[in-house]
């Protein structure tokens, strides 16, 4: 079947059959692009810096749709109040986020057993790639710029240490540091003191910037164009399919012509009978022959039988013979 395959005319088939299969495979490719799409497009509206206090109470729980949204508050940082939080990625280096607690000035109070006069949101100052080049943050009343994230997920577990937190976690630092906070966290982006700005990002040294963009929405599969992409794969292996089984049926044409040449050459070699003595010859009378058959060495006229021999010598009791 290689010869057959081999043969120029199947050699360009092959070549139709591989060209048709790759465009099949692009639109499958393109198809399966087309299956996951966002729900909603980027809202713009996250990107307008608005005011804390205006987009998230304290006490209370965290709406999806303040998440990511730009914030500015104005109020101070407590140096005792900071910790490190470890497994932070940094253009793919681990590091360390230093997160501080901020006062918010003009924040609401809350009521209550354990609430402080004040209330309190963390904040996510930069990112270091040692402890040692923690420092502490800045001093004075400050105007914060950052993007609005709800709070993380404590790691069961695990006890990070003094000075450390195991995630960004408002339950965990709120115990650490006793203190009314918000329901989330703020990834700073500016910090100014007075019209100077001392955060990360101006400052540069080893206290590197959080440069948290808008999360991307949440996708949907869409189920039918997931279909046409399997189904373009098929067709791509329906192609090459198509290509093997024409081969293969020009293979078997070959083996039958070859079978009926061998069969034409073996009836020439054959001589033929004569059909006028195939019926001069009676079977049935070369039957009696062939079971009447002489014994070898015998003359071809029998030997006449005994009693005939013996009549026609002469009887003693004859009168003829007597007298």
């Amino acid at each position: 079947m290689l010869k057959t395959a081999l043969k120029p005319r199947w050699i360009a088939g092959l070549v139709f059959a591989i060209a048709i299969s790759g465009v099949f495979v692009l639109l499958s490719q393109w198809q399966f692009g087309r299956s996951t799409q966002p729900e909603a497009p980027v809202s713009t509206t996250t990107e307008e810096t608005r005011q804390l206090t205006s987009v998230l109470q304290p006490g209370g729980f965290f709406p999806g749709s303040v998440a990511d949204q730009m914030v500015s508050a104005t109020g101070s940082y407590d140096p005792q109040k900071q910790v490190l939080v470890p497994g932070r990625l940094n253009d793919g280096a681990k590091g360390y986020w230093i997160v501080s607690a901020f006062a918010v000035k003009d924040a609401p109070v809350l009521k209550g057993g354990g609430a402080t006069p004040q209330t309190w949101i963390p904040v996510a100052r930069g990112w270091i790639a040692d402890p040692s080049d923690a420092v502490a943050p800045p001093s004075g009343t400050i105007a914060l710029t950052g993007r609005l994230l709800p709070s993380e997920s404590p790691l069961a577990n695990t006890d990070p240490g003094p000075g450390r937190a195991s995630a960004v976690s408002v339950a965990e630092l709120i115990n650490d540091w006793n203190v009314s906070s918000y329901p989330g966290f703020v990834a700073a982006k500016t910090e100014l003191s007075g019209s100077t700005d001392v955060g990360a990002l101006a400052t540069g040294g080893d206290v590197k910037p959080l440069l948290i963009g808008p999360q991307p929405p949440a996708q949907q599969v869409n189920w039918l164009n997931l279909f046409y992409s399997v189904e373009w794969v098929v067709f791509a292996g329906f192609a090459l399919f198509i290509w093997w089984r024409l081969v293969k049926d020009d293979y078997r044409r070959d083996l039958e012509d070859a079978l009926d040449a061998e069969s034409a050459a073996e009836s020439a070699a054959q001589p033929d009978k004569d059909p006028v003595a195939q019926l001069d010859s009676d079977p049935a009378e070369e039957s009696v022959k062939e079971r009447a058959g002489q014994v070898p060495g015998t003359s071809e006229h029998p030997q006449p039988p005994a009693a005939e021999a013996h009549r026609t010598a002469p009887n003693p009791t004859d009168p003829r013979v007597q007298s």
